[in-house]
């Protein structure tokens, strides 16, 4: 496994995050261990979460699944950088989702409880909160850390101008400020390379892609198709706009003699800011089989191709909409 500082802090954590969401709805709790004992042999020690994951509004069943994991011991615990997060609803009464300094305190303990530890390496913002000022959202983020409750401050899903506000905001009041921004990046979708990508990479913010393979398009969806493997309606929608570029796709990942899973993280670890994809393996197999792409250089004609076949937005801003 291979390892690299997130953003500008001194974390070190691996180029492949494992992420959780499948853990529980999809995978079984005895699976779900299997997979994160598997992570640690392999030497993944980056693992992301969420309060909401699960399913069951309110339970954190991901983040429970988690924490029994870590009550085994044997340095489950302290080997892995285990970052979750808070914003969206838990619950049905107020102030039992978003970013107010109340639901930050309780979701914050709530997460603690759940996944057994009295620390949390990285607590990530869902989702902007329009509604809250991000002085609030600081002054709860800082009580937190003075408690020893949190390491570290990410967010998710921010655009380029909430990550220069909250970091300006965050440098005002002396404090490091958001260390990672978990963003929606895939060939497929290129969009954070207009803004996000460059803020994040300025000030200094570690880049998560979620959802590297594009729902599922990325990952060899015609080839599973054609074996008789069945998709959901929205991958079968999605599949319907796109698959010329799918086409070409696969087409290419043939000629490099790679699988498109493998091809389209490979790229990922090639952009700008980009410290860990976050991969969702179902099995333990398929976590072995994502662990290729540590070993897959794509070269300058390969990159180029993959531009032609995804051509993204044209660059960053200002110039990819403007002189």
């Amino acid at each position: 496994m291979e390892y690299q500082q997130l953003g500008r802090t001194g974390l070190l954590v691996s180029k492949l995050c494992l992420g959780t969401m499948n853990f529980g709805p999809q995978t079984s709790e005895e699976d779900s261990h299997a997979i994160m004992d598997r992570a640690h042999e392999l030497g993944v020690n980056f693992f992301d979460t969420a309060n909401v994951y699960g399913q069951k509004k309110g339970e954190g069943v991901t983040e429970q699944i988690i924490g029994r994991w870590f009550a085994k011991g044997g340095g489950r615990r302290e080997r892995t950088v285990i970052a979750t997060k808070v914003h969206n609803p838990m619950g049905d009464w107020p102030n039992e989702s978003r970013l107010s300094a109340l639901s930050i305190r309780r979701s914050a303990d709530a997460s603690l409880k759940r996944l057994q530890t009295d620390y949390i390496d990285i607590y990530q913002a869902h989702h902007v909160d329009r509604n809250t000022p991000f002085e609030e959202f600081w002054e709860a983020m800082e009580v937190l850390r003075q408690q020893g409750k949190i390491l570290y401050v990410g967010s998710s899903n921010f655009a380029g101008w909430h990550l220069a506000k909250a970091q300006e905001i965050a440098n005002r009041r002396n404090f490091l400020g958001l260390v990672s921004e978990q963003t929606h990046y895939n060939l497929l979708t290129r969009t954070a390379e207009l803004e996000v990508l460059p803020a994040a990479e300025d000030y200094g913010m570690g880049v998560i892609p979620w959802s590297p393979l594009g729902g599922g398009l990325l990952g060899g969806v015609l080839r599973k198709l054609e074996k008789g493997r069945s998709g959901s309606e929205n991958m079968l929608r999605e599949l319907d706009k796109h698959r010329d570029k799918i086409e070409q796709y696969e087409a290419l990942c043939d000629e490099l003699g790679e699988e498109p899973a493998v091809v389209a993280l490979a790229w990922l670890l090639r952009q700008r800011a980009v410290v860990a994809p976050i991969i969702g393996p179902r099995t333990a197999e398929q976590l072995d089989g994502t662990l290729r792409v540590l070993e897959v250089t794509l070269d300058d004609k390969a990159l180029a191709r993959l531009d032609e076949i995804f051509p993204g937005p044209g660059g960053t801003a200002p110039e990819a909409y403007a002189w």
